[in-house]
């Protein structure tokens, strides 16, 4: 069976600042370097291994990934271009706590995420639901069983698991909070409502 486990990065200089990053790349703070340590040290604790790890090509998903496969001394992180983060159109760089003035009534309120549609020059969700089939399908074309690890963001994480267990978008972005350095877990054993293998207290978003 192929297990899919699917880590969002620690935190990185604009979670940590309030500011939409999107594709923007930066590195992650020492709280985010933190994060990534924990999330590896509990992987390795669960006696979790990987037959391969992908990662974003930003920087804050490759240095998390990097932080585990260092860890638990397995190869490095295979660069897959379409874990990259949705590309925030005109909202990127805008500060998190304008996205209501600027995009409303066209968003999505959570208790912890306010969540921006379709911004001038963005990726949908739809778009991105499409995207998630093809990092699936890749997947699933290069490992036919084993665990393998993917490194990636918010809004593509939340994405793939909507396109991973055929559920509508609009109910994914509010079902649950992907918080840095979270871990899930997408397989044919592991039934929708139950996607948390570990979950971090979070100190910015």
């Amino acid at each position: 069976m192929l297990k899919i486990y699917l880590a969002r990065h620690g935190q990185d200089k604009d979670n940590a600042a309030g500011i939409l990053n999107g594709r923007r790349d930066e590195p992650l703070t020492e709280l985010g370097r933190e994060q990534a340590r924990t999330l590896a040290a509990e992987i390795k604790s669960a006696n979790l291994s990987f037959d391969a790890v992908y990662a974003s090509p930003l920087k804050r998903a490759g240095e998390t990934a990097r932080t585990v496969t260092d860890m638990l001394g397995i190869a490095p992180p295979i660069v897959m271009p379409n874990l990259i983060e949705r590309d925030f159109g005109v909202m990127t760089g805008k500060l998190v706590k304008d996205i209501t003035a600027l995009c409303a009534p066209d968003i999505i309120q959570t208790d912890i995420i306010t969540y921006f549609l379709s911004p001038e020059g963005a990726e949908t969700f739809p778009d991105l639901i499409e995207r998630g089939k093809k990092v699936i399908e890749e997947i699933q074309r290069r490992h036919r069983d084993g665990n393998i690890l993917l490194v990636g963001h918010g809004d593509m994480g939340k994405m793939i698991y909507a396109a991973y267990y055929h559920l509508n978008w609009q109910s994914v972005l509010t079902a649950f909070h992907f918080g840095n350095s979270d871990l899930l877990l997408l397989s044919e054993d592991s039934p929708s409502d139950a996607v948390h293998v570990f979950k971090f207290k979070q100190f910015n978003h």
